[in-house]
């Protein structure tokens, strides 16, 4: 069963990764999340800040019908820009125990 919880992802520039999105967002390290998990999220949140950005969002792991999973926030979900010293100091608050 999938809930929905408070995650910090973190904006970059898509690469060679087999998506038109020109900028990605992905988790940051210490969530219990592999760092590798896609988000499904706003593109115009995503792309009103530089890579890098650290973003706290409302998030659920999901999969499509079996398939990989990844992060799903509605796209008109409200979202908060976060310093990098605020989202270390969130994940070390909140997540304490995960890897």
């Amino acid at each position: 069963m999938s809930f929905y919880r408070d995650i910090i992802i973190e904006t970059y520039e898509n690469r060679g990764e087999p998506s038109a999105e020109r900028i990605r967002t992905r988790p940051l390290p210490g969530q219990g999340l592999s760092t590798l998990m896609k988000v499904e999220c706003s593109i115009k949140m995503r792309e009103a800040y530089p890579p890098g950005t650290k973003l706290k969002i409302r998030a659920k792991v999901t999969s499509r019908e079996g398939g990989t999973e990844f992060l799903y926030c509605h796209y008109s979900w409200p979202y908060e820009v976060f310093t990098d010293d605020e989202a270390t100091e969130f994940i070390r608050e909140r997540y304490p125990n995960a890897r």
